[in-house]
C-alpha cells in the first residue's frame, strides 16, 4: 500500500505537472528528479493504480471526450509511437479533453490527455505526434516516479499548499492567480523543482522526437509544434509570465535543439492520414454552440471545391442539426470513394436511421462489422441501434464480445447496462452500471448498484459471490466517512438522472 500522505502529495504532484501548455492558466510545475532511482520510490504496479484513480476524478469532471472515433484514432497514433520507446513495461490509454486550451498531460499509469484545442491548434499529424512523442516519454524515462522522490525532500505540507493552489488558479485560467499560488511556496524549493522539470523536459524532446523517427513521422513535427506555442506566447498577453513560471518553457533555444536533434533523423514526407483530418473535424464541429453555428462555419465555400475532410466535415454538422436529408448523400458519395474509412460508415448508419430508413441502416451496420469486426465506434454504433429496435438481447452479446476483447470506456460500459436491462437482465445490468459509476469515481454509486443487485430475488449463487467480491475490493479505497455515508445513502436506481443513455 502507498502510504496515505504520499498519495495525497503524489495527486497533486501530477495534476499539476507534466503539463504540455501553450494557453492562458496552463502554467502548471513538476518535481521530477533525474538523479533518483524511481524504482524505489514508486513501481510500475503503483503507478498504474494512482492512474486509474486520477483517471476516475477526470472522468467524473465531465471533461472526457465520449467520441469513439477520437479515442480510437488517438491510441491507433499514440500506441504507434510508444511501440518505439516502450519496452513492454507501460501499457498506454489515451484521450482527449473538452478544453480549447492548448494543452496535453502525463499521468502515472501511462494515461495521456489531449485538450481538444491542441488537436485543433496541430497543423499537422506529425505535430499532433510530436506532443504525443513528447508525453509518452515523460511516462517511459519514469519523471513520474523522480518526481515523487524528488518531492519527499521537501516540506510535504509547503507543497501540498503550492501545489493545490496552482491547480486551482490553472483550472480557472488566470495567470494572475498561478503566480499568486507561487507565493504561498518556498521560493528556493519551488525555483529547485522548476529546474528538475526542464531537465525532464530536454529528455522528453530528445526521446521524444527517436520515437517519432522510428515511429515513421516526421522528426521535425515537435520543433515545428514548439514554433505555434511560441508564436502563440508572444501574441497572447497572459503568457508572458517569466519562463521559471512554464513547464514547458518554449525558447528560441528549445526550438532549435529539437530542430538540431531532428536532423539526425531522415527526414520523412508524410501526408496526414484521413483519420487525423476526421478527428480534427469532428472536434471543429463539436466546438460551437449550436448547430446552426456549425452548419454556418462549414457552408463557407463552395461544396466543389472542398476537400474530401472538408465534406465528411459538412455531414457531420448536417448530422448534429438534424439535417439527415442532406448528410446521407454526403456520407454516400464518401462510401462510393473509399469503403475503407470507419468514419463514413458509422456517418451513414445514423443519417439512415434518422430518415426512419432503419432497415437500411441494419444493413449498413452489418456490413461494415463484416470488413471491420469488434471496431469499436462501429460496434457503439450497432448497439445503439439494435437497442432502438428493441432487440437488446442482440446489442448485449455483441457489446459484451466487445468488452471481452477490448478495453472499454464509461460509455461502452453504460451502453451494456442499458442493454442487459433492457434485455431482462437486472443483475447484470446493475453490475455494469456499479462499473460504470466506479470509471466515473463515484465509488459509493458503485456499491450502491452492486448492493441492490444482492437483494434481487433470483440472484444465481456464482452472481452473488462475484459481486460481494467486487464490493470488498471497492471498499478498500474508500475512506472512513465514505462508508460511513454509505450506510446511510439509498443507492441510485436505472431511472430517471441515473438512466443510461
Amino acid at each position: 500500500m502507498i502510504p496515505r500522505t504520499i498519495k495525497r502529495i503524489f495527486l497533486a504532484v501530477i495534476l499539476g505537472s507534466l503539463v504540455f501548455v501553450a494557453g492562458a492558466g496552463a502554467d502548471d510545475i513538476q518535481l521530477p528528479d533525474m538523479g533518483s532511482p524511481a524504482d524505489s520510490v514508486l513501481s510500475n504496479t503503483e503507478e498504474a493504480r494512482i492512474g486509474r484513480m486520477i483517471m476516475r476524478d477526470i472522468r467524473n469532471s465531465g471533461r472526457v471526450v465520449e467520441d469513439p472515433l477520437i479515442t480510437e484514432y488517438l491510441n491507433d497514433i499514440g500506441s504507434r509511437i510508444a511501440a518505439q520507446t516502450n519496452e513492454g513495461d507501460h501499457s498506454f490509454t489515451f484521450f482527449a479533453v473538452d478544453d480549447p486550451r492548448i494543452n496535453a498531460f502525463a499521468l502515472p499509469g501511462g494515461y495521456i490527455g489531449v485538450h481538444t484545442g491542441l488537436i485543433e491548434a496541430s497543423r499537422s499529424e506529425d505535430e499532433l505526434a510530436g506532443v504525443l512523442a513528447h508525453e509518452i516519454a515523460h511516462v517511459t524515462q519514469r519523471h513520474i516516479a523522480r518526481a515523487i522522490h524528488a518531492n519527499s525532500r521537501q516540506s510535504i505540507l509547503t507543497t501540498a499548499m503550492m501545489l493545490g493552489a496552482i491547480i486551482v488558479a490553472a483550472a480557472g485560467g488566470s495567470s494572475d492567480a498561478v503566480q499568486g499560488a507561487m507565493a504561498v511556496a518556498q521560493g528556493s524549493a519551488a525555483q529547485q523543482q522548476i529546474n528538475f522539470t526542464r531537465s525532464n523536459e530536454y529528455e522528453a524532446d530528445r526521446v521524444g522526437i527517436a520515437a517519432l523517427a522510428d515511429a515513421d513521422f516526421d522528426p521535425y513535427g515537435m520543433a515545428s509544434f514548439f514554433e505555434v506555442m511560441s508564436r502563440q506566447q508572444t501574441t497572447s498577453p497572459e503568457m508572458r509570465a517569466p519562463e521559471f513560471m512554464r513547464t514547458h518553457p518554449v525558447t528560441t533555444a528549445r526550438i532549435a535543439e529539437a530542430r538540431s536533434r531532428a536532423r539526425n533523423y531522415p527526414q520523412i514526407n508524410s501526408d496526414d492520414s484521413t483519420s487525423y483530418g476526421i478527428a480534427r473535424a469532428r472536434i471543429v464541429v463539436a466546438q460551437f454552440d449550436t448547430p446552426e453555428k456549425a452548419i454556418a462555419f462549414v457552408e463557407g465555400g463552395d461544396y466543389e471545391d472542398e476537400n474530401d475532410i472538408d465534406r465528411y466535415m459538412r455531414a457531420v454538422a448536417y448530422q448534429r442539426a438534424g439535417r439527415y436529408f442532406d448528410a446521407l448523400p454526403i456520407f454516400e458519395e464518401r462510401l462510393r470513394e473509399d469503403k475503407s474509412i470507419i468514419a463514413y460508415h458509422n456517418g451513414l448508419g445514423p443519417a439512415l436511421v434518422g430518415l426512419d430508413l432503419w432497415s437500411d441502416a441494419g444493413e449498413v451496420c452489418d456490413r461494415a462489422l463484416n470488413l471491420f469486426p469488434r471496431n469499436v465506434p462501429l460496434v457503439i454504433e450497432y448497439g445503439e441501434r439494435l437497442i432502438e429496435l428493441r432487440q437488446a438481447e442482440k446489442a448485449h452479446t455483441l457489446l459484451l464480445d466487445l468488452l471481452n476483447n477490448v478495453p472499454p470506456t464509461p460509455a461502452q460500459i453504460r451502453l451494456i447496462a442499458r442493454a442487459a436491462s433492457m434485455a431482462g437482465q437486472q443483475a447484470e445490468a446493475y453490475y455494469y452500471m456499479s462499473e460504470y459509476r466506479l470509471m466515473i469515481g463515484d465509488l459509493m454509486g458503485g456499491i450502491g448498484f452492486l448492493q441492490r443487485a444482492l437483494q434481487l430475488p433470483d440472484l444465481q449463487a456464482i452472481q452473488k459471490a462475484r459481486f460481494e467480491a467486487r464490493i470488498n475490493f471497492i471498499r478498500e479505497f474508500m475512506t472512513e466517512d465514505q462508508l460511513r455515508n454509505m450506510q446511510s445513502s439509498r443507492p441510485a436506481g436505472l431511472s430517471g438522472s441515473n438512466t443510461p443513455r
